[in-house]
This record gives structure tokens, sequence and C-alpha cells, in this order.
């Protein structure tokens, strides 16, 4: 809690500080008032040695003997170098100095003066009583350490005095939660005090780590919260479970704490911790995801000095699978997208992180055949990974045409390129959104994936086509994650279409991990499933961002439900009411047995409405997608009825020019 201080106090306060942020005392000035001190407590011990009487106390001799006993000191030290230090920040270290200064100097007059009786009996100077010499030991040390230490809880005390320290708990009472506790500790301006240790060890509970009290788990209570006045949480157990950790970051996220995680020790500044390395966790350790275990040998040996194509590789998607080709041992890679500005972009991250990677960018439409088949001609790539594609669902409602023209277009233009330029592999991104769909983007990917089944089963074909499919992305470009992180930044409402509408989440990096593992396991024909864990209630999830954000959700921040949009549902799923999965090596891939299909009536049908797609209606754009994914069940009510006619005069015409 913050005091009040009376003016006098705070004048005093702020001209210390000033003292203190203009003045640091050079070493050479510590050092003579080291020297200085050791003088004066040598006459000192001198004095005690008499009982304090002045008429006793040889002078000259005494002073005599102290410029022998500075002498001593002042090469110690210097070799020690026990002057150092700050003295506002001293440590444990520098206390340490100057004991062993003290120790050796001590030490050394011991053996002159005992030298002195055996070679020199009738030098009085290096004769030094030796009462006096220890006296002198006890008070020189004592009083070195107290000047540093009082300073240091001076300055301590001028830095923290009126300003409010967030009290908090270490969740862990191991090796690395005492460094934790004792980088705080050494640190005035870290902001941070320090409660008590949380720990799952029950034969900790109850007990104190150097005055610090251990609480066990359920300790963590609102009342318990409240009684304490906790403000966070830092994270600091060694290989803790991932499951165990994101349990725990919930439960302090419902408390309203907020958490704060500490660094490996491979990125301590120079071996050592700092409080300014301490990060607020991320929203991805929320879900408690497992770090993914690639073949790696598998991955190497397919990348091995191939040419890659990466089609969308400014996009949240096809730039991470940039970033994670770099790793790799690859020819050339290929970069294709017609967005200038995330180009550019991504150029500079190349150039300025990633300069091993021998890349060409590449500004194309991949609707643009001609332009493409410049692209397949001139660099003749052996891997295509697709990832081109609008992915907005409401925006597509609007722009049915477009969807249309730019992923089914733009899919169906590459796979006839790469049928033609011989491609040993090619790998599409799909999404959940493709299965059972509702919307016109995810219907056009329900279509894309149809493009890659029927362009392997072609006669003509030497390619593998394979297709992975998965869930929302954390941090994608205009998802979910950076909408709601920037109506928190603007203080609110955050907005969530419906209170009991799921979506399943993985991390950008993961899902390009697996992509590039599923690309390389399968060998044509194949739907990729990836495992996404449990579904995430999105109300759920904006009520953790707001708590992440260190607010409190409905009394900082409002959560308004808008209703779902045109095109989308409650649930997302990841296979159609016809496919079954089975199992891979890989326990978060599964391969989906996907239905038989005409794979020349489908690419005829597809081919029929691509090559009269602008003089369509909306709507009759929408019937015909209907017959090409008999399970598109639009949820747009403009739309459904005229699904829903089975007179369709688009179908029959299709039929006729097919």
């Amino acid at each position: 809690m913050s005091k009040t201080y009376p003016n006098w106090f705070l004048s005093l306060r702020q001209e210390m500080l000033n003292i203190f942020a203009k003045y640091s005392l050079p070493r050479w000035i510590v050092f003579v008032m080291d020297i200085s001190a050791v003088f004066l407590m040598f006459i000192f011990a001198y004095l005690l040695r008499f009982n304090l009487d002045f008429e006793q106390l040889p002078l000259p001799l005494a002073w005599e003997q102290s410029l022998l006993v500075v002498f001593v000191f002042g090469i110690m030290s210097r070799i020690f170098r026990s002057y150092a230090g700050l003295i506002r920040h001293t440590t444990l270290t520098d206390i340490s100095l100057i004991f062993i200064v003290t120790t050796l100097t001590t030490g050394t007059l011991l053996l002159i003066s005992y030298a002195s009786r055996l070679i020199w009996k009738d030098s009085l100077l290096l004769n030094l009583p030796v009462s006096v010499i220890i006296i002198n030991f006890v008070l020189i040390t004592v009083f070195l350490f107290s000047v540093r230490v009082i300073i240091k809880i001076l300055f301590r005390f001028v830095t923290s005095s009126g300003r409010t320290r967030k009290r908090v708990l270490i969740y862990g009472a191991g090796e690395l939660g005492f460094i934790v506790k004792r980088v705080i500790l050494s640190d005035p301006d870290n902001g941070f005090s320090v409660v008590g240790f949380i720990d799952d060890d029950r034969n900790l509970h109850g007990k104190k780590i150097n005055q610090i009290p251990v609480f066990g788990y359920n300790a963590l209570t609102e009342e318990f919260i409240s009684n304490h006045k906790i403000s966070s949480l830092i994270l600091a157990v060694k290989d803790i479970d991932v499951e165990r950790k994101s349990g725990m970051i919930r439960l302090a996220v419902s408390l309203g704490l907020e958490v704060l995680e500490t660094p490996e020790v491979s990125k301590w500044v120079n071996g050592q911790l700092q409080t300014g390395q301490f990060r607020k966790v991320k929203l991805e350790d929320l879900l408690g995801r497992k770090p993914i275990k690639l073949n790696l040998d598998l991955i190497r040996e397919g990348l091995d000095k191939k040419t890659i194509l990466v089609t969308g590789a400014a996009g949240s998607i096809g730039s991470e699978i940039v970033r994670q080709l770099a790793r790799f041992n690859n020819e050339k890679i290929i970069l294709v997208d017609d967005a200038e500005t995330p180009l550019f972009y991504l150029e500079n991250e190349i150039r300025e992180k990633l300069s091993n990677l021998q890349a060409r960018l590449i500004l194309a439409d991949v609707t643009h055949p001609q332009k493409m088949e410049h692209v397949f001609r001139d660099f003749r790539p052996d891997i295509v990974f697709h990832a081109a594609a609008y992915k907005h669902v409401s925006l597509m409602e609007e722009n049915p045409h477009e969807a249309l023209r730019v992923n089914v277009g733009g899919t169906r233009t590459v796979t006839e390129l790469a049928i033609k330029y011989g491609v040993g592999k090619f790998v599409m991104i799909s999404t959940d959104k493709s299965v059972n769909p509702t919307s016109v983007m995810g219907v056009t990917k329900r279509i894309c994936e149809k493009i890659v089944q029927a362009s392997s089963l072609l006669e003509v074909n030497r390619t593998q086509f394979i297709v992975t499919r998965f869930g929302n992305v954390l941090g994608s470009n205009g998802s979910v994650i950076p909408i709601f992180s920037g109506q928190i930044a603007k203080g609110g409402p955050v907005t969530v279409t419906h209170p009991e509408v799921f979506r399943y989440f993985m991390t950008i990096s993961e899902a390009c991990q697996l992509v590039l593992e599923a690309g390389f396991m399968g060998r044509g024909g194949e739907i990729f499933v990836f495992d996404m864990g449990e579904p995430v209630k999105i109300a759920d999830l904006a009520k953790n961002m707001i708590r992440l954000s260190g607010l409190e959700p409905g009394r900082d921040i409002k959560i308004e439900y808008t209703g779902l949009r045109p095109g989308e549902k409650l649930v997302e799923e990841l296979l159609t009411n016809k496919e079954i999965t089975k199992e891979t090596h890989h326990p978060k891939i599964r391969i989906a047995n996907v239905e038989c299909i005409d794979e020349y009536a489908i690419l005829s049908n597809i081919d029929f409405m691509l090559e009269n797609l602008y003089t369509l209606t909306r709507k009759e754009v929408v019937k015909l997608i209907s017959e090409i994914v008999p399970e598109y069940k639009s949820s747009n009510v403009r739309y459904n009825g005229h699904i829903e006619d089975s007179d369709s005069g688009i179908r029959n015409t299709a039929r006729e020019q097919i």
C-alpha cells in the first residue's frame, strides 16, 4: 500500500535522490576513505586497550604504527580491489572482499609483530600489541561493513519511499525460485516485494526460506490474494510440465494476477538474471500445448538442395513457412505474393535475420496463368507450398466472386502448372472451415481440397499432391487475437460474436512445423488433419486476454456480444461427415480417409464455374458451388434458399457445357 508522507520528508527525499543521481564517488576516493577509516580505527583500538584513558595512550608510537597498518591494508585493498564496488549497490561479493582484506591485513600485522619479537626486539615500531591488532580487526571490519550497508539501505529507502511496490508470489521454492528472490531483494529499483513462495512440495508448506514463507498450490484463493494484496505471480520452476504450467497460469489469471515468467538460463545477461528480463506470459502459454518433436531427418532429406516455391509467402502462414525452411539446406526459395508492402517487409526480414537464405521474391498474382507459368518455367521448383488464399469469412460472404477467383482459381492454376513442370511435391494449406462449410470462404477451401485430390488422381500426374488441414492460428493477421488486443488497448469494448462460439487454436510456428512434417510424410492424395487439442471458447479467450493485460473483464473492459456474422459457425469441425482418420507416426498428425471422387467431373465443373465466373450473379455463384460441394449449407440467409432450390438453371447449363 502506498503511504502519505509530509512535505518536508518528500523534499528531503527529492534532494537525496538528486544527490544519488548526480554523484557517484570515484574509486580512488572510496580507497582514500577506507584508508582514513583504518587509520582512525587503529587509534581508537589503542584507546580501547587503555580503557579510553588518553593520558596512558602512547600517541607518537600509535601514530607511527598506524602508518604501517595503513600501508599493509592499502596493499591488500589494491590487490583485491575491495573499494571498486558501487557502495549503493553493495553485494555479498563486496562484503566478502572487505572481510578477506581485513583478515589478511590482520594476519600480516600479527606475523610482523611476532617476527619483531624474535628478530628486532628493540623495535617499538614493528612490535604491535596483539590486543590492538585484534581490536582493530573487529573495528575496521564492522565499520567498513556498516558504512556500506547503511548507504545501501538509505539508497533503497529513498528510491522506494512513496512508491507502490508490486507484492509478488514466486511459484517454485527451488534453486531458480531462490535466485529470483535474491535478484528481487538485491535490486531496489525493480518495484517488487516478495510475499512468499508457492510450491508443490508438501514438505515445504508452512516453512520459511530466508524468512520468506512457503505456501501450497491450494493457498491461491481470492481470499488469500485479497488479504495479502498480491498483484503478480512469477514462474520460477525449471522443466515444468506444460499442462501444469498452463494450469497455474489459468488459475493465476482467473484471480486477476499478472503472471511473469523467468527466462531460460541461456538468455540471462552475462550469466546473471535481471528483473528486467521477467516477461509477461503469452496467450499461447494458456493453451498448454506441448512442444512439437519433428522428424528432422525426414524433413532435411526432403528439402536438401531443393528449389521451393511458396505462394502467399508474405502472409502469416506463408512467412512462417519461410522461417521454418530457413533452418534447412535449400537450393533456393521462390517467394510469391501479390501484396507489395508485406512482401517488402518480408524481404527486409530475410536480409536482416535470414541472410543465409537464398531467396527470390516475386510480386505476382497466383490467378494469373501467364505470370505463374513464367515462374514455374524459370525456376523449375521441386516443392510447392500453396498458402495463397483469402481467409476472412465475413468479407468473402460479400465478395464470393473474388473468393472463387483467388482461392479456387489460384489453386487450379498452380496445380496445373505443378503437373506440367514436374513438381515433385505439392502441399496445400487448408482450414477447418472447409469441413461441412457454412461460409463462402470455407466452401472455396473445400473446393481447393477437391482440386488437389482430383489432380493427384489424374493419369498424367507425377506430382505428390497433399492437403494439410488445421484450425485457427494464434496471432495471424486479422485474426481474433490481434483484434482483441487492439480493442483492449483502446479501452474496449471487446466484441465477441456469441457467448457459446468455440474455435480450435494452435501457434503459427506449431502449424507450420506440422505442415513440413506432413508434407514429407505424404505420398500423394492424402488430407492430413492436425491435432488442435481442445476447442477454446472465444468468450473465455477474450476474458483471459483482458486479464493478461492486467485488467478485469466487465469492470475495466466490457465484452459485447454482436451475434454470429454471415457464414460463421458456433463450433468448427476438422472432419466431414464422410471422413474418418487413421494414425500416422506423429501423434499430432492424422490422415483423413477421404471420399471417392470423379476427378474429371470435379475439375470440369470447377473449370466451367471459373470460366463463367463474372457472367454469373452472386446468388448463381453460390448455387453452383453448392453442386460441387453438396455438404455446403450456407448460414447466410441471403443464399440459403437458392442453395436448396434443386431446379437451378445454372446447374443445367453447367452440365450442358461440360
